[in-house]
């Protein structure tokens, strides 16, 4: 719908001014009447000009923390909820988070209820969230809700933080030490084979296995790349098969390096988001449901919808967690403790903070594991091509002394 642009008086001769979304200029009026405004002028809005990018836009989450906690302060202050969001529109620098804010605003204007209100933009608000916030408006505790979000969202960046930390690195140099390979292999080795071709001197088998690795990367050069590129594209979409997520998930949580890592990172997640939902009121079924889907791996997934079909049938949280094999002893018994003392929210606090932590250990045990790893594997690889190279100048070397 269209975005006019409208000024008015009311019954005192007080100017006001504003924007509105609506269908037609007169639907306009007939609103701004039903305010007592008498419309002096409607103007449409021009609409932005959007380039178009390969690359979807995304509210970063950072961004809907902030906006969460001042929220939140501001409803426990006493501001209406309408005036509390154009507050917040107004201060926006994201451009499209302001306009997401400023629809939210609308709808609730209109007489949506919040949580509504934000269903309708679920890339930036998720299930967690919209669940969280019809919970607080339903128990008269939005200020309270909107609180343990904004803390929610901030330890989960926190840890994504923690986990990007962990595998830049080891990815970074890997790549480096690529690329240096294959310049040398392309552009630097076909020197070194005309300078030994011109000289007619009996090569050592280093030397020939380097010098025919070129060749044969110089020569299928063109092909590596796309072929690299379809690759990953084929990788992706095998990955976005419910067969495929799932055999790759079971393999990330196998792996001997990262693992544990994974494990961790989610035990951490699934105990953080759990205990938010249980501690503010919706019920375990519509928790775990919802934890599912935002566990970020499909093993774990899997093992909590297991989980939430057996509570159906009566048992405990714990019995099903622990046949599943993903989550560590020490876990289960800790929610096994909370279901026996009616505080499973709290219990699960403390399992994402000790997991939180050793997140915070486990990545810094890989870095200080992978540094010495990665320098070996750059003596081997480009060390071993250089000193392939330069044998026969040093055989040459020795047959002139």
């Amino acid at each position: 719908m269209p975005i006019y642009k409208w000024e008015g008086k009311t019954a005192k001769g007080v100017v006001k001014k504003g924007e509105m979304e609506a269908p037609t200029e007169a639907a306009i009026r007939i609103h701004l009447r039903q305010q007592s405004i008498i419309p002096t002028s409607i103007n449409a809005k021009a609409k932005d000009i959007n380039i178009p990018s390969p690359f979807k836009k995304k509210v970063p989450q950072r961004a809907v923390a902030v906006f969460t906690r001042q929220l939140a302060t501001m409803i426990d202050a006493g501001l209406p909820l309408v005036q509390s969001l154009e507050v917040l529109s107004s201060q926006q620098e994201n451009k499209l988070f302001k306009n997401v804010i400023r629809e939210i605003r609308e709808d609730v204007e209109g007489g949506s209820t919040f949580a509504g209100a934000l269903k309708k933009h679920p890339v930036t608000f998720n299930e967690l969230y919209t669940n969280l916030v019809v919970a607080g408006e339903e128990g008269g505790i939005l200020d309270t809700i909107l609180n343990r979000l904004a803390t929610y969202i901030e330890k989960a960046e926190a840890l994504k933080k923690k986990v990007k930390s962990a595998l830049i690195y080891p990815a970074t140099i890997v790549t480096v030490a690529v690329a240096v390979v294959i310049i040398l292999m392309v552009f630097v080795i076909p020197t070194f084979e005309t300078m030994f071709s011109s000289a007619g001197q009996s090569l050592p088998l280093p030397t020939l296995i380097v010098l025919g690795m070129s060749k044969m990367i110089k020569s299928t050069f063109y092909i590596i790349i796309p072929a690299l590129i379809l690759l990953f594209f084929l990788f992706k979409r095998y990955y976005k098969t419910d067969s495929g997520r799932a055999l790759v998930d079971r393999l990330l949580l196998k792996s001997p390096v990262f693992g544990p890592l994974f494990r961790k990172i989610a035990v951490a997640r699934f105990s953080r988001t759990l205990g938010t939902l249980v501690s503010s009121g919706v019920p375990i079924l519509d928790g775990l449901s919802i934890v599912s889907r935002t566990s970020g791996n499909r093993a774990i997934e899997t093992a909590i919808m297991n989980a939430r079909a057996s509570i159906r049938e009566g048992e405990t949280i714990a019995e099903p967690l622990g046949r599943s094999g993903h989550f560590p002893p020490m876990v289960i018994q800790m929610i096994a403790v909370g279901e026996s003392t009616g505080a499973l929210d709290a219990m699960l606090t403390k399992i994402a903070e000790f997991y939180e932590d050793e997140v915070d250990v486990a990545v810094a045990n890989l870095t200080s594991l992978l540094e010495p790893l990665l320098m070996i594997f750059l003596g081997v690889v480009i060390g071993g091509v250089v000193i392939a190279m330069y044998l026969p100048i040093f055989n040459m070397a020795s047959a002139v002394g």
